[in-house]
């Protein structure tokens, strides 16, 4: 028959991303790879004919949902990134880079939901059995209900499935698992893409929550194929300073619940615990007040969080200053020093500026810009902020004071924190430099950031508490 026939065609795929073209090219138009699409062979092309269908289809009223509900995984912050917990036959992926601390996690979810008698297999293909009892012995993760198997072959794995019949299937790591019918190396891209495939059609047709782990690039994108986190449910992205014991995860595609949610995580060699209040670790306690220092209140997710910034101003040695910063945007940073140049008369051109954070918090959220100028001017005219107050505000290139969102949840955390006094931009509705009270915080509205520098004593030889009426 004519609509039967097949077609065969050359095809070419990036080793890098998985992308296929009809032609060599030299850049992969994906993932912008050079020297990466290689030919893979003959592809046949065969029109598809009507089949066999595996369930009716039915009214969307009458699909039950009872079987898709949220199930708690006995840790909660990762219950809050999910949106309420894991959801039976959900496929997600978790990606981090190594050594971050993402088989520690999952080995405390697979132990949390052990102990509420749901059965759980974990798959490792990067360590021994022995290895993965050990780190259990360490954190209290041995349950009978928890099965440990160390396969690298597809094929055991869903034989351990079949045997097994578990609730949740943990594999570390989805690129050390191959299937010996498919061409290619573990890890590559034709591997990963039928693994995965394979995992997610065992996750979807026994409603098993499945969760793989992924591999990260030098630039920290999730290697593998793109088609990997288009066929998963979920992608959550386990991150964290090495210096810090501080984890945050967070959560880049959700289909069950918001993708603004953050959990935050204490790794120690006991374990990993839940971090409920994070704020008392990016907010120095000092003995006496000192120049060169702000809080601001940034949003991770829905969760306000508030963090130190810290700055030190010092006289050049060399014609072109050093402008180094850790922890926030160094663009920004730039920014903040350029208009505070141009419109708060602050002679930076010929100063090194060093901006951090502390604890090893990352603020790259607009609203810290003021925080970021308080500090700069603090530290220039070496003269401490008063005490008590927290800094929000994205500053424009004329000066300007802009609003930010999440305001109220950013002044009732501060306020909850026991600071007196808040510095926001104006509203555009309401009159500048007026004063409020928000849940015992006191509100100072600015228009802009040379008004907020003046009104914090940065202009004048004054007693900056004095001034706003603080302290």
């Amino acid at each position: 028959m004519a609509n039967g026939r097949a077609k065969a065609r050359s095809a070419y795929r990036c080793g890098e991303c998985g992308w296929e073209t009809g032609k060599w090219v030299g850049r992969c138009a994906e993932c912008q790879a050079w020297g990466s699409v290689a030919e893979v062979g003959v592809v046949t092309a065969v029109r598809a004919h009507a089949g066999p269908v595996s369930s009716p289809a039915v009214p969307i009223g009458q699909v039950p949902v009872e079987a898709s509900a949220f199930r708690d995984s006995g840790v909660p912050e990762l219950d809050r990134v999910l949106g309420g917990g894991l959801v039976p036959g959900a496929a997600i992926l978790l990606a981090g880079e190594p050594g971050v601390g993402k088989s520690t996690l999952l080995l405390e979810v697979a132990a949390q939901t052990a102990r509420t008698r749901r059965r759980v297999l974990y798959v490792t293909g990067e360590e021994s059995a022995s290895q993965v009892r050990l780190r259990a012995d360490r954190t209290g993760g041995v349950h009978d209900e928890l099965y440990l198997a160390a396969e690298t072959d597809l094929g055991a794995v869903l034989s351990h499935v079949e045997e097994v019949r578990p609730d949740l299937i943990v594999v570390d790591s989805v690129q050390t698992i191959g299937a010996s019918e498919v061409d290619g190396v573990p890890g590559g891209v034709t591997q990963v893409k039928e693994v995965a495939a394979a995992l997610v059609r065992v996750a979807k047709t026994r409603n098993i929550t499945t969760v793989l782990v992924g591999h990260v690039t030098k630039d920290g994108s999730i290697a593998g194929p793109r088609v990997l986190e288009h066929v998963v449910d979920v992608v959550l992205h386990f991150e964290g300073d090495r210096n810090s014991r501080f984890r945050m995860l967070r959560a880049m595609k959700n289909r069950f619940g918001p993708v603004d949610e953050v959990g935050c995580f204490d790794l120690s060699g006991d374990g990993i615990t839940t971090v409920v209040d994070p704020t008392g670790l990016f907010v120095e306690h000092h003995h006496q007040q000192v120049p060169g220092t702000c809080v601001a209140v940034s949003m991770e997710g829905r969760r306000p969080l508030l963090a130190e910034v810290q700055a030190l101003v010092t006289a050049s040695p060399i014609d072109k200053p050093r402008r180094t910063t850790s922890g926030l945007d160094s663009s920004r940073v730039a920014m903040v020093i350029a208009v505070l140049q141009q419109h708060a008369r602050l002679r930076l051109h010929n100063q090194d500026v060093f901006a951090s954070t502390v604890g090893g918090a990352r603020l790259h959220e607009p609203a810290t810009d003021l925080a970021i100028a308080v500090s700069l001017a603090s530290a220039t005219y070496a003269r401490p902020a008063p005490q008590g107050i927290v800094a929000i505000g994205e500053i424009g290139l004329a000066g300007e004071l802009r609003r930010v969102r999440d305001l109220p949840q950013r002044l009732a955390e501060a306020a909850r924190l026991g600071f007196s006094c808040a510095v926001v931009p104006s509203e555009r509705s309401g009159p500048s430099g007026r004063e409020r009270d928000v849940n015992g915080l006191r509100v100072l509205d600015v228009p802009d950031v040379a008004s907020a520098l003046h009104r914090l004593g940065f202009e004048a030889p004054v007693n900056p508490a004095r001034e706003l009426g603080v302290g």
